[in-house]
């Protein structure tokens, strides 16, 4: 009796636990593309900054 008491606690349990590794997952997921996003912005930013300022000079060297 004492082994059906056992198995039946954790076949509940199991069963509470079932999706918890499914949304961590996503949740971890949701924020490396959010951080992704923001770094690929920051990257626009720096080179497009660049950009302008080599073109400025190439044009300053040109005249």
């Amino acid at each position: 009796m004492h082994i059906d008491d056992t198995t039946t606690l954790f076949a509940r349990l199991r069963g509470h636990e079932a999706g918890e590794g499914v949304i961590s997952t996503a949740i971890a997921v949701l924020i490396m593309a959010i951080i992704g996003g923001l770094m690929w912005l920051a990257f626009q930013g720096v080179f497009n900054t660049a950009e302008d300022r080599i073109q400025s000079e190439v044009e300053s060297i040109g005249d």
